[in-house]
């Protein structure tokens, strides 16, 4: 009995050794004669060319009117009159706002009869001295009573003028400060007035660039999300001292702003030209991988594989990035007009591996971008 159950354990553990050496041989063939492949990336794609770049900044500036003040009363008075409304254009000279004069006409009548009456005595003691009838003392009295007299007729005439405040120059008013009887102090406001056309644009630029303004340098002028068409304007001053806080020299420039859409105050984006033109190699600013240890980008070409299989994979360089315009970044080494680059999907790419081209839909690539909802 014990030696036929030996008999039976010992043909069992034959037959499974034997069963578990052939599922091993069957797991080690399986594996020396295929290998795993992961299916092709999806990708876009684009050929790099090279470009001429203008070598230009852009720096935020601040519109300014060419002539901006408030106009406010010279001499304390009642409103008497109001001649404008807010917001209206003017010309120069044009009446805004009169005071209450009645006070300085009533004084200039008694002026003008003083003087009337000083040029009759002068006139008839001209006529005395000559005949030797009045002395020269007298002659000169009348003399100076009749001058003193003309000098306040001049001065109340002044005064009424002052009165009458007028448009210093042409441009545009602001909202009304003051109403209809108020009474205004000297130096008190009234309106706003601005000169929108031309207007000037004030920005900063870095003291390392500053040697490559020059003045009647042409500029563009963004209303950045406007929409707007650019303006171009011209440098027309740059000042004389660096800003110690900020090493930034200040630049004016003067731009035609025929239908006031620039206003005194508005932010503005410039960009002047700070040098000779840049060849460079334009990509979407998607094509780049950017990292601490350098920026690359993902080329297309023919690899090979293990079994000297050629496949369109990617290979890796890096690239030295230099400027951005729009939807564009700039390549100024590290890669070659004719490659295909990589534009969407780098995120998912590694050396070697094996992509697909879809070029149905492409990312952003314009160098003046206008979005749909500006």
């Amino acid at each position: 009995m014990a030696k036929r159950l030996g008999l039976t354990l010992a043909v069992a553990l034959l037959v499974i050794s034997g069963l578990g050496f052939a599922k091993y041989r069957q797991i080690q063939t399986a594996m020396k004669g295929s290998k795993f492949t992961p299916p092709p990336e999806a990708i876009t794609s684009v050929v790099a060319k090279r470009v001429d770049w203008p070598s230009t900044t852009s720096v935020i500036g601040t519109a300014v009117a060419v002539h901006g003040v408030t106009v406010s009363a010279d001499l304390p008075g009642k409103i008497d009159k109001i001649a404008f409304e807010s917001g209206s254009a003017v010309h120069e000279g044009d009446v805004l706002v009169e005071l209450d004069t009645r006070q300085e006409r009533a004084q200039l009548a008694d002026a003008e009869a003083q003087r009337d009456l000083a040029k009759i005595n002068y006139t008839r003691r001209q006529g005395l001295v000559n005949e030797g009838v009045i002395s020269r003392q007298d002659y000169d009295q009348a003399a100076a009573e009749q001058k003193s007299a003309e000098a306040k007729v001049g001065e109340l005439r002044a005064t009424i003028e002052r009165k009458t405040i007028r448009a210093p120059f042409t441009g545009i008013l602001g909202i009304r400060q003051a109403n209809l009887g108020q009474y205004l102090a000297a130096g008190d406001p009234i309106v706003p007035l601005q000169s929108l056309n031309p207007i000037y644009v004030n920005f900063g630029i870095p003291q390392q660039t500053a040697s490559h303004i020059r003045d009647g340098q042409q500029l563009r002028i963004t209303l950045r999300d406007s929409g707007a068409a650019p303006f171009l304007g011209r440098v027309s001053a740059i000042n004389s001292v660096v800003d110690e806080a900020t090493r930034n020299v200040q630049v004016q420039a003067t731009v035609p702003n025929p239908g006031g859409k620039l206003r005194p105050g508005m932010f503005v984006e410039v960009e002047v030209g700070v040098g000779a033109d840049q060849n460079v190699i334009a990509l979407p600013a998607s094509a780049i991988s950017y990292a601490p240890f350098g920026d690359s980008v993902w080329v297309i070409s023919e690899l090979k594989d293990p079994e000297g299989k050629t496949y369109r994979g990617v290979k890796q360089q890096f690239v030295k990035v230099e400027g951005s315009r729009g939807d564009q970044v700039g390549i100024v080494s590290g890669l070659q007009g004719g490659e295909e680059v990589v534009t969407s999907g780098v995120f998912k790419l590694r050396p070697g591996a094996a992509v697909q081209v879809n070029n149905s839909i492409q990312p952003a690539n314009s160098p003046s971008p206008k979005p749909e909802d500006n």
